[in-house]
């Protein structure tokens, strides 16, 4: 996760990329950078580790007169948090920021090195930077340089690129990564986020997947993936700055639903090495030594994360087979669980500050057992206080009802138990799978997003509807818990979550016509067993509201509503089966009229007992 911002006008761009980058320093807190051309047409860049702070202190007491520049706010992903590894990057006369994931950057550094190009950093960017050069060096102008760059780089990006010989112009790219461009008066702005130069125009284009954007003093040009030059509208912003925040999205939620891919493509970036099809340990802070020895491990978590913990059992105990026991917070610190020294806690919440967890965290390091915190806010008490620390990259969430923190969630332990695999000694076959099938859980999550419109009108039929009960079996049932809970949560419907094959057992009586019944189905070792559980409820009259990832003769007839999901391993599967749940939930909620982000009875943070 990282922000980018950029500027090009008659002003100063110093001034307007460091007031860009505090207003975007939520997204990148590691290290920062601005790249500018003075007014000699001389290329500089300033780089700093660590906050803004640092690269305020190395610009003060500078004169730098330049009315264009790039500057970048940064989370480590690919490489750590260095100066070297700090953006811009620059390649002979270029110079570029990027936020994103270069999913082939691996197989075009080698094609580079044979060509003799040097790097100077580990992340995947430079790639981009150096192949831009590449290209203009060999003869192609600027924009067909960057245009053949994009043309061979694959994952998800937003670029902005200067270009010392021709210092009148930045080009920008975008797929899958926000880019918003500013219109002022003979100056022009580029950044991830409006706030970034909310304060100097409120006239904006968003950018779609696919545009080309050249910036100028004389305007902007948008060229669309066919290359035909694209007319638009701005935008006049006239929301506050807490809807700014909202990137025109009608409520948070919403918006950090469809962030979900760029969160899972940040939590994924730089913790796998894609060369050796291995996970980066260090990324958790556990030399593989010590995680080879972890023979069993205990995961505490609250509500929404809980789920996600379940999942990490099924997870861990198949891929690394080790043992894994999971707790509710609340419950762990008040009973006597058999954990000793040489096991591992594994301790997840959000914010890092969720007191049932961090009480069950002191609990277990006074046994002097090992404690490793799943969490997403830098310097949160779990994060200072536990033994190692993974940090999810999905990036402030302000709606109350957790979505892409329980996705990058579930990425963190899925990325621990190959972690975990690796360090003991498993499979290299499997384990290069398991790595290419997470590479492309973002452009699967982006496949369902894009079917939300079909969600909608589920929801308009089903947000009446006073009960609910979710099914799913295996590693699918913690899912169904988790739709159930966002279903209560923000529309105030009950809704259970159960084992599908637990039905029979007490909710079956629940069962009638005016039931929904959800169910989650997976091409796996269960699906015929599921498929029993739909032929249950459709006898007693339940409607059944059918989310697959297989669509195979006799399911549509057994469901009153069938939704197809993408399919991954078996793993991966709840990612990608979480979304359309989140959604539905989205839009019954706001069909009920309820307060979606703020929802009663509920904070954000739960840091009371």
């Amino acid at each position: 996760m990282c922000g980018i911002i950029g500027y090009i006008g008659g002003g100063s761009s110093i001034d307007v990329m460091m007031e860009g980058l505090k207003r975007l320093e939520y997204r990148g807190y590691d290290s920062a950078g601005i790249a500018f051309i003075d007014e000699g047409g001389t290329l500089g860049i300033i780089r700093a580790e660590g906050k803004i702070t640092s690269l305020a202190k190395k610009i003060d007491g500078k004169t730098i007169k330049s009315s264009v520049g790039i500057g970048h706010t940064r989370w480590a992903t690919h490489g750590s948090p260095t100066e070297n590894n700090a953006h811009p990057h620059r390649a002979g006369a270029i110079a570029l920021v990027h936020n994103g994931i270069i999913e082939n950057f691996m197989e075009l550094k080698s094609a580079l090195r044979q060509k003799g190009v040097k790097f100077t950093s580990d992340t995947d960017t430079e790639v981009i930077c150096l192949l831009i050069n590449d290209f203009y060096e060999s003869g192609l102008t600027f924009e067909d340089s960057v245009h053949k760059a994009v043309e061979t780089i694959r994952g998800s990006y937003a670029i902005a690129v200067m270009n010392e010989r021709e210092p009148d112009k930045i080009i920008c790219v975008r797929k899958d990564s926000p880019l918003v461009i500013g219109l002022g008066q003979g100056e022009y702005y580029v950044a991830s986020d409006v706030p970034a130069f909310l304060s100097y125009t409120r006239d904006v284009i968003f950018m779609n997947d696919g545009d080309v954007a050249v910036l100028t003093i004389d305007g902007v040009t948008i060229y669309e993936p066919d290359g035909g030059v694209s007319v638009r509208e701005p935008f006049h912003i006239t929301w506050s700055p807490s809807m700014a925040e909202k990137g025109g999205y009608r409520h948070f939620m919403l918006k950090e639903i469809f962030e979900q891919p760029r969160a899972i493509s940040d939590t994924i970036a730089g913790r796998v090495n894609a060369e050796k099809s291995s996970v980066n340990l260090y990324e958790f802070g556990i030399g593989e030594e010590v995680l080879g020895g972890i023979s069993r491990i205990f995961i505490t978590a609250c509500g929404t994360s809980w789920h996600a913990a379940l999942c990490g059992k099924y997870m861990i105990e198949d891929i690394a087979r080790v043992p894994v026991e999971v707790d509710i917070a609340s419950e762990f610190r008040y009973r006597k669980p058999l954990i000793r020294k040489g096991d591992l806690l594994i301790t997840i919440t959000q914010s890092g500050e969720t007191a049932d967890t961090l009480a069950a965290m002191k609990e277990a390091k006074k046994l002097g057992v090992l404690t490793l915190s799943i969490c997403n806010v830098l310097g949160s008490t779990a994060s200072r206080e536990s033994d190692y620390v993974f940090y999810t990259h999905s990036g402030p969430e302000i709606g109350v009802a957790s979505t892409k923190s329980f996705v990058a969630q579930l990425i963190a332990l899925y990325l621990l138990a190959v972690g975990l695999m690796q360090a003991k000694g498993g499979a290299q076959g499997k384990r290069d799978a398991l790595i290419n099938d997470l590479l492309h859980v973002p452009s699967l999550v982006e496949d369902v997003l894009l079917k939300c419109k079909e969600l909608e009108e589920l929801a308009r039929s089903m947000f009446k509807a006073r009960d609910f009960l979710y099914l799913g079996r295996g590693i699918l049932y913690p899912i169904a818990l988790e739709g159930a809970l966002k279903l209560k949560e923000i529309s105030y419907i009950h809704a259970e979550g159960y084992p599908a094959g637990e039905m029979k057992h007490g909710p079956i009586a629940l069962i009638d016509e005016e039931m929904p019944v959800v169910v989650l189905l997976s091409k796996d070792h269960l699906f015929e067993k599921v498929i029993s559980n739909i032929e249950e409820v459709k006898t007693r009259g339940g409607k059944t509201v059918v989310f697959s990832n297989v669509d195979e003769p006799g399911i549509r007839e057994v469901s009153d509503y069938f939704f197809l999901n993408p399919a991954s391993n078996m793993y991966l599967n709840p990612v990608i089966m979480a979304v359309p749940l989140q959604l539905l939930a989205y839009y019954i909620a706001v069909f009920r009229g309820c307060d979606v982000d703020q929802p009663r009875n509920l904070a954000k943070s739960v840091t009371v007992e």
